[in-house]
């Protein structure tokens, strides 16, 4: 009996393992597995996506990342990955988006991604890829060259920098390049693929002949402009002369009308209309051979119309089915695609003048150029500052201007009318010490500011230099000067406007002609949505480190406290993000005494240190500040038994 009751015991405890084992083998069957392609795109949200704008949800019962924001697939495969103007503040992880090696197009434009663009091989199918309007830094990526699917490569408004790579005429299928406003260097490729129509590489650092070829010279000199050292028979340049650099063309007579709007197009939007090579005259002898060469031009004029007909009616007609190799048979429609490719065509090709068509002059200022002027100018660059570029134009009648070419994304929020009105603001102050503001221009996708030019440089550069000399502290002397202009200024723009600087920095410190420091790039804050550059942290007030806080009067006193550390101690305001608590030896360190200098020079360091105080009700305003400083110079007066030292000019 107890043998009986053991055997059963025995096999009733074999069968609840095996089903506890089945249950088990069940579960894990059932457990939900991501397909591959979702966790290439959960891989890059991961590193990208660093202020979660993304939404991609996953379920264990019924995620289906087809169905994701931006996420197009055929048969189950990612074929389309479109993320545009979503903020992605952060990276374009490596062996993310890569391994969708059924993606045809992938789109991240208009977001912040930063950092080098990664390894694309991956990618073997992909024809459209669109990564503008980012932050992307390092070399042309030469996994692109491997791609010769693609049809359609944008590149443009990143920090790109190095060659652009000779092989990247092995793409034969490139229908769209654009690589401008980067840092590319060294000479334009010789493309010569037929397929190529829409083509930009200007605002980089090319240099040399552009290369004669038959694709190359379909395009607009505005497709090669704002490269200073690019010549040749294209530009109408000399590559032995200095031809102008925001127009390469030649001088010619002031257009009315549609004339207008086509010249204007050179410097305002990319275009690839195809410039006309005037033939050779020839001399024809006889009736009849003059005849036949008549006829034969209407008849070749015609082919061309009828040539250009079938060019248009093959772009705007949609493709037929294709069949992928190498994807296991699936078919899909590449409409899409198209849709893409028509929409960036006709951005590029459409010129929106409207009543901007010209340069609007402020403050009632005479009208003592023209935009023509301005486009057909030489110019170089001058330098890339948070919201924009600036360069050194030199007019047709010499006459010398500074013009900040504002970035179309960063300034994005500031729509056509608020930008007018707040052009108008700005445009009637004046002051010794700000550089004046003398016009402006607006279009489509396109601001430009003019201002006076200085001749003695930054502030900045008098501070550290260049990169082959060491940073040295100005004298104390210098140091009251130039915070005393600074302070006038910003004390004009604070009272007299009810404005405010927004993103004082030395490098918006100019030297005039007297070398008077004057205020640049004012007021120009509110048109942008963020101004996270590293040029500008250190100066930044805490209560506006925060994304999305908004400078204030008291943040540009604290912006002038850090300028006054950076004259006395010759560091970089980015060294002066974190102030050190004892900050007369810190200071004291740094200098070398002369006389009564070390007094004085305390002067100047408690202004400072007022200045830069954390909480802004403790710092004093502009007015209080010159105050001070006015205070400091009687101080000074009677110490000295002689007046001051006239040594106001910079040493």
């Amino acid at each position: 009996m107890l043998k009986n009751l053991l055997i059963t015991l025995f096999l009733l405890s074999l069968f609840t393992a095996s089903l506890s084992s089945s249950s088990s083998v069940s579960n894990k069957k059932s457990a939900k597995v991501l397909p591959h392609d979702a966790v290439s795109i959960l891989s890059f949200k991961s590193t990208s996506d660093l202020n979660n704008n993304l939404h991609f949800p996953v379920n264990n019962r019924s995620t289906n990342h087809c169905q994701w924001v931006g996420v197009k697939c055929a048969q189950g495969r990612v074929v389309r990955f479109v993320i545009e103007g979503f903020n992605l503040g952060g990276y374009f992880g490596f062996n993310t988006l890569t391994r969708l090696d059924q993606l045809r197009v992938l789109s991240l434009r208009n977001n912040s991604l930063s950092g080098p663009i990664p390894d694309l091989s991956g990618l073997v199918n992909l024809k459209s890829l669109f990564l503008h309007h980012n932050s992307f830094s390092g070399v042309f990526p030469p996994s692109i060259l491997s791609l010769h699917r693609l049809r359609t490569l944008d590149l443009s408004y990143n920090n790109l920098s190095g060659l652009i790579p000779p092989k990247i005429t092995g793409l034969d299928r490139l229908y769209y390049l654009r690589l401008e406003w980067n840092h590319f260097n060294g000479s334009v490729p010789p493309l010569n693929q037929s397929s190529l129509q829409i083509f930009n590489v200007s605002g980089n650092n090319l240099a040399g002949p552009i290369p004669i070829t038959a694709a190359l010279s379909r395009f607009h000199s505005s497709s090669f402009s704002w490269n200073p050292g690019l010549c040749g028979e294209m530009l109408n340049k000399d590559c032995h002369s200095n031809a102008p650099f925001f127009r390469s063309s030649p001088i010619a007579p002031e257009p009315s009308g549609n004339d207008q709007s086509q010249q204007l197009s050179g410097l305002l939007l990319p275009s690839s209309s195809f410039s006309h090579k005037h033939k050779k005259p020839i001399l024809i002898i006889g009736v009849s051979i003059a005849a036949l060469v008549f006829l034969g031009t209407i008849l070749v004029f015609l082919l061309g119309i009828k040539r250009r007909s079938k060019q248009r009616v093959s772009v705007s007609s949609p493709p037929e089915l294709v069949n992928y190799p190498n994807d296991d048979g699936v078919i899909m429609r590449v409409e899409e695609d198209n849709h893409i490719l028509q929409t960036k065509v006709k951005e590029m090709q459409k010129i929106q003048l409207g009543k901007s068509g010209s340069l609007i002059f402020c403050a009632g200022e005479n009208q003592v150029y023209s935009l023509e002027q301005l486009m057909r100018a030489s110019a170089e660059m001058l330098g890339r500052g948070s919201i924009g570029t600036t360069y050194k134009a030199v007019l047709d009648n010499q006459l010398i201007v500074t013009v900040k070419r504002l970035d179309v994304v960063k300034t994005s929020k500031a729509s056509k009318e608020m930008f007018e009105h707040h052009m108008e603001s700005v445009g009637v102050l004046r002051h010794p010490n700000l550089v004046p503001l003398r016009a402006y221009f607006q279009a489509k996708d396109e601001k430009l500011l003019i201002y006076d030019y200085q001749p003695n440089g930054s502030l900045f550069s008098l501070i550290h230099g260049s990169r082959s000399t060491r940073s040295k502290p100005l004298h104390w002397t210098s140091c009251l000067k130039i915070a005393e202009d600074v302070a006038q200024g910003l004390s004009y723009v604070h009272q007299a406007s009810r404005l405010l600087h927004g993103n004082l920095k030395s490098s918006n410190v100019l030297l005039g002609a007297d070398f008077e420091a004057c205020l640049t790039d004012y007021c120009l804050s509110v048109l942008a949505d963020s101004l996270d550059d590293q040029d500008s942290a250190g100066y930044k007030a805490p209560e506006i480190r925060n994304a999305g806080s908004q400078p204030t009067t008291k943040s540009d006193v604290y912006a002038f406290g850090i300028l006054l550390l950076e004259l006395l101690t010759g560091k970089p305001a980015l060294n002066l993000y974190h102030l050190p608590t004892d900050l007369q030896n810190w200071v004291g360190a740094e200098r070398e005494f002369e006389g009564g200098d070390e007094n004085r020079l305390w002067m100047l360091l408690e202004l400072a240190t007022a200045c830069s105080k954390t909480s802004p009700e403790q710092r004093p305003s502009m007015w209080q500040v010159i105050k001070m400083i006015q205070e400091i110079k009687e101080n000074v007066v009677r110490e000295d038994s002689e007046s001051m030292n006239p040594t106001n000019r910079f040493p």
